[in-house]
């Protein structure tokens, strides 16, 4: 299997989560921002990533969406489960994976740029870095009004997610869509001190679940 994606892409990682935990074997292929619409248009008829083509006969040519990609792999690959039986508790972490992806997964975006934007500047001083800074900022219009608006919906997250502090799952009794997505989701947060500091059960679970898939942790854990 091939992965299409940007390599410091949040949504990106969530794929490669899933794919770790069900133990797929695959390579990636990191695109270029702005180029990669010649490769994806064609393919999906959208142009974000993350990807996954299959390469596998009599299987879809290609997967767009990171939720997509779970579904797919739950059907083809069942084992390790990441979906549920009961259906109630595949609808939590169903409604749970959808609000982190719509909602949690944006404010971190804007939260992080707007960071790196600033305070977090030196974590690569280059030229490159600071100009895809320049571009993402200006995609997404992120400004002051927009990042406060972000770290509420952060706040709120951090409280419905407190359950991570009691037990290691957010649904049930073992890994599922909705753990997959707040690990990947809201991993850019480690490289900011006051995340870090105010909420380190995030992170230790966060850290956990990479293990477990086998992904290299994100930038500013394992440090």
């Amino acid at each position: 299997m091939l992965l299409l994606q940007f390599s410091t892409s949040h949504y990106c990682r969530k794929a490669r989560l899933a794919l770790g935990y069900k133990g797929i074997s695959y390579q990636v292929e990191n695109l270029t921002p702005g180029l990669h619409t010649l490769k994806l248009k064609p393919l999906t008829g959208l142009t974000t990533v993350p990807v996954l083509l299959p390469q596998i006969e009599g299987q879809p040519q290609a997967i767009a969406d990171s939720t997509e990609i779970f579904k797919y792999l739950e059907h083809n690959y069942p084992d390790p489960p990441l979906f549920f039986v009961d259906p109630h508790l595949q609808t939590q972490a169903a409604l749970l994976e959808d609000w982190l992806d719509e909602s949690i997964g944006t404010a971190t975006r804007f939260v992080y740029y707007q960071f790196r934007s600033g305070d977090g500047k030196q974590i690569d001083p280059s030229l490159s870095s600071l100009l895809v800074i320049r571009v993402v900022c200006w995609q997404y219009q992120i400004n002051t009004a927009a990042v406060e608006l972000a770290k509420t919906r952060l706040k709120t997250a951090f409280e419905v997610l407190e359950v991570w502090k009691e037990r290691p799952y957010l649904v049930g009794d073992r890994i599922s869509i909705a753990d997959i997505a707040a690990a990947a989701l809201l991993s850019p947060l480690a490289l900011i001190p006051e995340y870090r500091q105010s909420y380190p059960w995030i992170f230790d679970r966060t850290t956990e679940i990479h293990n477990i898939c086998g992904e290299l942790l994100p930038p500013g854990l394992g440090d």
